[in-house]
């Protein structure tokens, strides 16, 4: 496909309804109405991929599937001396599986950020929100990207060699790492076991920040934690975001909720590459994210676990705490270090 400019038409407002009523909202970001439709309110502005770049990294639109409207956001550091191929990170945005884009202005500035500080050529994907498409949506366009882009790696040799700018002559298609935050992180978990059967060494790592599982039993942080009125994430907008995207009758001990449930697969049966975990000490996941890290460790899978001290939910992308700035740099530092040695 070739490089487009795009928007996202899911920041929508439909007016003058006269046969519904608020179902589901949470303030600012989404209302869900008894008759199906949703608004999803413009608390993020979309921007475009050449916006407020800096020098060294270049940004393009690509379109992935027309039918279900996946398309990627790819940034590309600019060749400085060396042309030494770069690892790709494979990137999907949080909010919860309902709200969130790949434009959004956010998102944008941190993961240019991150295709700099990091030296990677970063691929943000831009997926099937909920409720409309439910879990396993998200999931599905995730492996539906990691399909398309082990295709892109059978051309390389054949495209963009007129440009050493380009991304597809950039991209080492054999150093792909998963990553996401919050929801996002919770689809490249799920992306990583559906692909690394099929491609054991297509994959070389996983970056889970402050990934986003539940489960029916509260955890302590759960239950205790008290969250500022900054706070990206609450009890209450937590069970909310779970209610629209799992499919209408299950809990939030379905797999692909809390992959520590009775129902899940057990860990030690999956194929995992390394993994590393973001945590948030002020973060109501940050007990279940933990435990989530244990679990990977008596299964034997190779895990790193960073708790960030001061700050909560999404920090690296909101900078909504005091210590959001010093933090994220830690956080870039520490995915910089995981991907060089992989």
């Amino acid at each position: 496909m070739g490089g487009l400019q795009m928007g996202d038409s899911r920041q929508t407002l439909h007016l003058g309804r006269t046969n519904s009523h608020v179902i589901e909202e949470i303030h600012g970001l989404i209302r869900v109405y008894s008759d199906g439709s949703v608004d999803r309110l413009p608390a993020v502005p979309d921007v475009p991929c050449n916006w407020a770049l800096g020098s060294d990294v270049t940004a393009v639109d690509v379109a992935i599937d027309r039918a279900t409207g996946v398309w990627v956001r790819i940034y590309t550091p600019r060749v400085q001396g060396n042309h030494k191929p770069l690892p790709m990170v494979v990137y999907f945005h949080g909010g919860g599986f309902c709200v969130g884009s790949a434009a959004w202005s956010c998102y944008h500035q941190f993961l240019a950020r991150l295709s700099s500080a990091a030296n990677c050529v970063v691929v943000s994907v831009n997926y099937r929100l909920a409720p409309e498409y439910k879990i396993p949506a998200a999931y599905d366009d995730g492996v539906a990207v990691m399909k398309w882009l082990k295709h892109q790696s059978s051309y390389q040799n054949y495209r963009g060699s007129h440009d050493p700018n380009s991304w597809i002559h950039r991209s080492n298609f054999d150093r792909v790492f998963l990553a996401g935050d919050s929801a996002g992180a919770t689809i490249a978990y799920h992306v990583a076991t559906r692909v690394m059967p099929m491609d054991p060494m297509f994959v070389r790592g996983v970056i889970l920040i402050q990934p986003f599982f539940g489960g029916e039993n509260r955890t302590v942080s759960e239950k205790n934690l008290a969250q500022p009125p900054q706070s990206a994430l609450t009890l209450a907008t937590s069970d909310c975001y779970w209610r629209l995207a799992l499919p209408v009758g299950t809990t939030r001990d379905h797999p692909w909720c809390n992959p520590l449930g009775k129902a899940s697969p057990k860990l030690e049966n999956l194929y995992l590459p390394p993994v590393l975990v973001c945590v948030s000490d002020l973060d109501i996941l940050r007990d279940r994210n933990m435990e989530f890290c244990k679990a990977l460790k008596r299964a034997g899978k190779a895990v790193q676990q960073v708790v960030y001290a001061g700050v909560g939910h999404a920090f690296q992308v909101l900078n909504n705490y005091p210590l959001s700035q010093a933090r994220t740099n830690e956080l870039l530092a520490d995915v910089k270090n995981f991907i060089s040695i992989r």
